[in-house]
């Protein structure tokens, strides 16, 4: 079983800074492409930006030169760093890791989502 668990939401004013982190634990034996979704309220659930383990990232063109996603492979940890959050930033985030496990089968994972709200 693989758990994620984020943080770092919460409420911020337009411009604003934050900084979301997911980190996997349990039965891992590689997670290559690690990333973060975004679900507005009554909208699907989207993506916002991948990374693999070896570094290469992708980004939605709505939050590229704002966002930065990162990783640290060791702790099998990523990050996402939210710099001047507009309020159609909004959203429930959420952690997505597909994982092999020791059966070496690959399942997705998901973290429970944190909340960030930009408002005025």
């Amino acid at each position: 079983q693989v758990q994620l668990v984020e943080s770092g939401g919460g409420l911020v004013q337009p411009g604003g800074s934050l900084r979301l982190s997911c980190a996997a634990s349990g039965s891992i034996i590689s997670i290559n492409v690690m990333g973060w979704y975004c679900q507005a309220p009554g909208k699907e659930r989207e993506l916002v930006a991948t990374i693999t383990s070896g570094g290469s990232t992708n980004y939605v063109d709505s939050v590229k030169g704002r966002f930065t996603i990162s990783r640290d492979n060791a702790k099998n940890t990523v990050f996402l760093q939210m710099n001047s959050l507009k309020p159609e930033d909004t959203a429930v985030y959420y952690c997505y890791a597909p994982t092999v496990t020791p059966t070496l089968v690959e399942y997705d994972y998901w973290g429970q989502g944190t909340q960030v709200t930009v408002y005025s």
